[in-house]
């Protein structure tokens, strides 16, 4: 057998079977967030999808029921009683039974869209409207909850791409954003804030909490936990 086919039985079965390879991690699943320490204070929804940054799953299940806001994980389940949601690093999975279009907005003090690649995916369509707006479930979500004028909406990282889908809910809006994606947010309208040629760790606008990027997630969660406390 030539050596480039003993080398092609050998990718393959690294590929098909990864513990040959590399021994098997272990995935960690999240089926609900802990429960809340001392009393109950409020309701936090983090929407999610395939894709999400794995550190702040963690963190945010972590600080939020630490101070008292149970965490309610929540997204489009196309009609599913619940569906299990898969990390960037494939190491976390979430699953998830609560439907982003069943949602009792007056039961939720704040809303998180989950950074990662979790947000492109819930921008995704199954029919295109000639005048360009946007008929995806979890757009129409975010409308909602911001049309309550009360909810508190975090964005981090690359999560404001869900809000890039319908221009008229960012336009105008101060953020701050992954690097990556700043021409997205700039063209629908959104002001990146900059200080010595980079975009700020965190920014306030109104209702609207921004975070750039997974490593300033502790700064995003004090942030956001102060502006929800002030109004409660």
């Amino acid at each position: 057998m030539k050596w480039f086919t003993v080398f092609g039985l050998l990718t393959f079965l690294v590929f098909s079977f990864p513990s040959i390879g590399t021994a098997a991690q272990e995935m960690s699943v999240t089926r609900e967030a802990p429960d809340v320490s001392g009393p109950l204070k409020g309701r936090i929804g983090v929407v999610v999808e395939s894709h999400f940054d794995e550190l702040e799953l963690v963190k945010f299940q972590e600080f939020f029921p630490a101070n008292g806001y149970e965490v309610v994980f929540m997204s489009y389940l196309w009609d599913q009683p619940e569906l299990t949601f898969t990390g960037n690093d494939f190491t976390h999975q979430v699953v998830v039974n609560t439907d982003i279009t069943k949602v009792d907005l007056s039961e939720f003090d704040g809303i998180i869209l989950i950074g990662g690649y979790a947000m492109d995916r819930l921008r995704y369509e199954t029919k295109v409207n000639p005048d360009g707006t946007s008929s995806a479930p979890a757009v129409d979500f975010i409308r909602k909850v911001i049309e309550t004028d009360r909810i508190k909406v975090g964005t981090i990282c690359h999560s404001l791409w869900l809000l890039t889908a319908a221009p008229d809910l960012l336009s105008g809006k101060k953020v701050t954003a992954a690097h990556n994606i700043l021409a997205d947010v700039r063209n629908a309208g959104g002001i990146i804030q900059i200080v010595d040629n980079q975009a700020v760790d965190t920014f306030v606008d109104g209702h609207l909490i921004s975070g750039k990027h997974p490593e300033v997630v502790d700064e995003f969660m004090q942030v956001y936990l102060s502006e929800i406390e002030k109004d409660n």
